[in-house]
């Protein structure tokens, strides 16, 4: 030990090498360090059909005006049955069933011009066709998720057989993100048929087999598309899609979540092949009671306080960034996002001024602690979340009990993508209760006439609903994917969607 100390190199060992070997050395181990990371990505080669796991049930054609779509039944309306209008790679506004557009009168009126394309039978799609099958999603007793933020439409009417009209109450230029979404996609009910851009037709093994549907004019060229142009889609468990693309049986994975993130860490899956997306949206705790605990809106402002939001995010992952408001930006409101007033406290602030409304809460009711149910649906992800939840409340003097996602609870798990950029979704999807006086505001914001008086209404809502604290916000949404190597164009976006015809290249 002396002798190393003193830094007398010691006779049993080796040599020092000079220090341009120990260089070399160096980057030869970086390089096998890189060759050995590259060995464990998935690097199926590119040839023969994608194949897609999607994480949920078995791809069904399901009409979303009677219930909710999964992962793989979205990506299977969005491949089959396209609307107007669809999202590219990036998450960007591109052609449809519309080939152009127009946006008029400050966004009071669409008018979309038809390209030629056709149902699987052979029969051109007309514009009464695709009216009749935006109006059912519309409708008013539609179950269609969008169908609230439709309500601005007036009517959609036949201007040419190539030729519609969208007329609104009211201006909406953001009307497009809405039509571009799977639950707008143009299907025809009977017999269930979509206009592409692919086809879809039973494989082998639970798989569906889409096609591309034939352009024009490579068919005038005499080309055909090749396998490499084709989707095998099947839906299933994480774990079994883990297992899948791990093997080098699958070329994505889509549909991950954080309930199912911690799984995805542990399955080895290549850094080069696991991509994290941050779309926008929300990820928080709707406070659903305004009974005993939470009747006061300083007591429900110390459930949010209580909350480390830095260590429950950064145990999902290090990248994933906390939130402290409902709107992400100004949108379309008057004025920047309003801010809780606890926001600009610490940590230990924020606790202590959470046990003090506790510990008033508990002399008030003979010492009892106060209990919370929190909804949340099932997997490990909800597993880890109500663990560190339940720790933050416990830190402050709050029980938590964990009931099931549609069970009658006082708080509950809020784990959506925006489907458009307005300050009028955000608040009402984080607040399902909230004041009188809120309330009356986004109505006020949904039937105004001019964008000037719907920014101002959003704005008012949004500084009464952060002082109503209904919402616990912890974070953004928090997606994951495994992605083939092969899969160029794959790339996160603030949509969150990764349509299949864009994968490669654009199929269409």
């Amino acid at each position: 030990m002396a002798l190393r100390r003193s830094g007398v190199r010691s006779p049993s060992a080796p040599p020092t090498p000079p220090r341009h070997h120990r260089n070399r050395r160096v980057a030869r181990l970086t390089s096998l360090a890189a060759l050995a990371l590259l060995a464990g990505c998935n690097r199926r080669s590119d040839q023969g059909p994608v194949v897609v796991s999607a994480i949920g049930g078995a791809p069904q054609l399901i009409d979303p005006a009677r219930r909710p779509l999964d992962m793989p039944a979205r990506l299977l309306r969005d491949a089959i049955g396209q609307g107007l209008v669809r999202f590219d790679a990036q998450g960007r506004i591109a052609p449809g069933l519309a080939e152009r557009w127009t946006v008029l009168d400050e966004g009071a009126s669409y008018v979309f011009r038809l390209r030629e394309a056709t149902w699987p039978d052979g029969k051109r799609v007309t514009a009464a066709e695709v009216i009749a099958a935006l109006d059912r999603q519309r409708d008013a007793g539609s179950r269609n998720p969008l169908a609230p933020y439709l309500t601005a439409i007036d009517e959609i009417v036949e201007m040419t057989p190539e030729v519609i009209e969208v007329r609104l109450k009211r201006p909406r230029p953001d009307l497009l993100n809405l039509f571009a979404q799977p639950e707008l996609g143009v299907v025809r009910q009977r017999p269930p048929a979509g206009t592409g851009p692919y086809r879809a037709s039973r494989g082998a093994g639970g798989f569906l087999l889409l096609k591309p549907v034939p352009e024009p004019a490579r068919l005038a060229d005499g080309e055909t598309s090749g396998p490499e142009e084709n989707v095998l889609l099947i839906g299933e468990r994480a774990a079994r899609a883990l297992s899948r693309f791990r093997s080098g049986q699958s070329d994505l994975i889509a549909g991950g979540t954080f309930l199912d993130l911690p799984i995805a860490r542990l399955a080895g899956i290549a850094p080069a092949n696991f991509r994290i997306d941050q779309p926008a949206g929300l990820f928080g705790l709707a406070i659903l009671s305004r009974e005993g605990f939470l009747s006061d809106a300083a007591n429900r402002a110390a459930v949010a306080q209580a909350i480390d939001r830095s260590a429950l995010t950064a145990a999902f992952a290090e990248d994933w960034p906390p939130a402290e408001q409902i709107l992400p930006d100004k949108l379309d409101s008057a004025n920047p996002p309003a801010l809780p007033t606890w926001a600009i406290a610490d940590l230990t602030s924020r606790r202590a001024a959470a046990r003090a409304r506790v510990a008033a809460w508990r002399a008030a009711n003979q010492g009892a602690a106060p209990v919370l149910r929190l909804a949340l649906p099932a997997g490990p992800g909800a597993n880890l979340l109500f663990g560190f939840i339940g720790a933050s409340l416990r830190a402050v003097g709050i029980e938590l009990v964990r009931v099931a996602l549609d069970a009658p609870a006082d708080l509950r798990l809020v784990d959506a993508v925006a489907p458009y950029d307005s300050a009028r979704w955000y608040l009402t999807t984080a607040c399902p209760v909230t004041s009188e006086a809120a309330a009356a505001r986004l109505i006020e914001a949904r039937d105004a006439n001019d964008m000037s008086s719907r920014a101002v209404a959003l704005a008012e809502a949004d500084g009464l609903i952060a002082a109503d604290q209904c919402y616990v916000p912890l974070a953004r949404p928090l997606h994951w994917a495994a992605v083939s190597l092969r899969l160029a164009q794959w790339q996160g976006n603030a949509r969150g969607w990764h349509p299949l015809n864009q994968l490669r290249r654009d199929t269409r």
